[in-house]
């Protein structure tokens, strides 16, 4: 064993320890004429430690560890691996989306409300994620500031019903076109960017849009936020004693003319769980209605010029493809998904602030589509039932969420790279001739 590896094994554990401290939020006070670390207890120390020694032990013995996964990959390549025609593997996709669908229909009937809400939350992440795959997965546009026009969407409905007094089903599709708007606009200076170019000036665009809001105290309330935003009613058409279109309400009593509450109108006792079903399938609603838009435009001609810009740019270009058309496509429909969102959303907490749209937010999307495979509409569903549920199973490493994004997202690049289910595009094969 060489000196240099000894050595370069303890500067990296020497290293782990250093960033262990402002990682686990450990800090250097004053107390009387010493110093010490404020918020370390017996299990911090016992974590620092055993981070240090892993570190230690896998730079140490890195060589022999690259070996071993390297003859394990060898080994795992021998095995058969079963492949799927094309026609079965879409059959299969299939039914494996009915059966997401027919269980998700079950769900809120068969669990506590605790649930149904955290489930309406992943459905929330699952539209964010599916209109940011459009923009990255498809069309291959590294946006980090996609949480803008869920911001759009969201204060569009509560802008206008707070000033105007406009319903939920008329603000949907205007909090959709607005975002779209937003992202027309955003496309046009970012046309001849890529990259990390591109990624900047996105970031830089979520953050004007989150630091507007915020100053824009006589309009938005700035950091106080907008309370009060009402839950979205369900419309029916009355035709008794007169025919006339009213809107169900799911509070216990309500006093504004034309709506009327749910168990009244069924004649049914006020159960408060109904509110949170109702909210939960809308949402579902929402989700599939967005699949079966991006399933459609996959197969146009759109979803393939997607496709050819992401593969590349310059072959795009070539063939005659509009690239300006294919961008600025891209960027509006996956911000108009976002609208749709952000007004559910506002809709959902009845209170939106600024800090509701933090880049956290575009991380943690951006991560749903790169974890459950770029363009791959059931990868983005998994992934984000990983990203939201998991941290709520494991309360007690609440602090370290965004720690374990981090290594999740890492441990992801290493070992499957294309995502948990990446996306099977359509290819041709020659077949081999037959010899005599």
């Amino acid at each position: 064993m060489k000196t240099n590896n000894i050595a370069f094994a303890f500067f990296c554990a020497l290293v782990t320890a250093i960033m262990a401290f402002p990682l686990l939020g450990l800090k250097m006070v004053s107390e009387g004429t010493g110093m010490i670390i404020q918020g370390a207890t017996a299990s911090t120390w016992i974590y620092i430690a055993s981070a240090c020694m892993m570190v230690f032990l896998v730079q140490l013995f890195k060589t022999s560890l690259n070996s071993g996964v390297e003859q394990f990959k060898v080994q795992l390549s021998r095995l058969p691996t079963p492949s799927l025609p094309a026609d079965q593997h879409v059959r299969l996709e299939k039914w494996a989306l009915i059966l997401i669908i027919g269980l998700a229909l079950a769900w809120p009937f068969m669990t506590s409300r605790s649930s149904i809400d955290l489930a309406t939350l992943v459905l929330i992440y699952v539209m964010l994620g599916l209109g940011l795959n459009i923009v990255v997965g498809l069309a291959g546009l590294l946006d980090l500031g996609y949480v803008a026009f869920y911001a759009v969407g969201a204060y569009s409905y509560a802008l206008l019903n707070n000033y105007y007094g406009l319903s939920f089903w008329i603000c949907l599709p205007i909090a959709g076109l607005l975002a779209a708007t937003f992202g027309f606009l955003l496309g046009f200076p970012v046309l001849r960017l890529r990259g990390d170019y591109l990624a900047i000036v996105t970031l830089g665009f979520g953050e004007i849009i989150r630091i507007f809001l915020n100053n824009l105290t006589t309009l938005t309330g700035g950091p106080n936020g907008i309370p009060g935003i009402p839950k979205p009613t369900l419309p029916m058409i009355q035709t008794d004693p007169e025919f006339a279109l009213i809107s169900l309400d799911f509070s216990r009593s309500s006093r504004e003319e034309g709506v009327v509450p749910f168990h009244t109108f069924f004649g049914l006792d006020y159960n408060p769980e109904t509110k949170v079903v109702f909210l939960y399938l809308l949402a579902l609603a929402m989700c599939l209605a967005i699949i079966f838009v991006i399933r459609r435009l996959i197969r146009m001609p759109v979803g393939r010029a997607w496709e050819a810009l992401r593969e590349d740019e310059i072959a795009c270009r070539s063939l005659g493809l509009n690239r300006t058309a294919i961008k600025l496509s891209a960027f509006t429909l996956g911000a108009s998904f976002a609208g749709f969102a952000g007004c559910f959303f506002a809709a959902r907490q009845s209170f939106i602030s600024p800090e509701s749209f933090t880049f956290i937010e575009s991380a943690i999307i951006l991560a749903i589509v790169v974890l459950g495979g770029m363009g791959s509409q059931l990868g983005v569903i998994l992934a984000a039932i990983v990203m939201i549920v998991l941290p709520e199973l494991a309360r007690e490493f609440q602090e370290y969420r965004m720690l374990m994004f981090g290594l999740l997202i890492v441990l992801i690049m290493i070992w499957r790279p294309q995502g948990l289910l990446p996306m099977q595009r359509p290819h041709l094969a020659i077949k081999e001739a037959e010899h005599a």
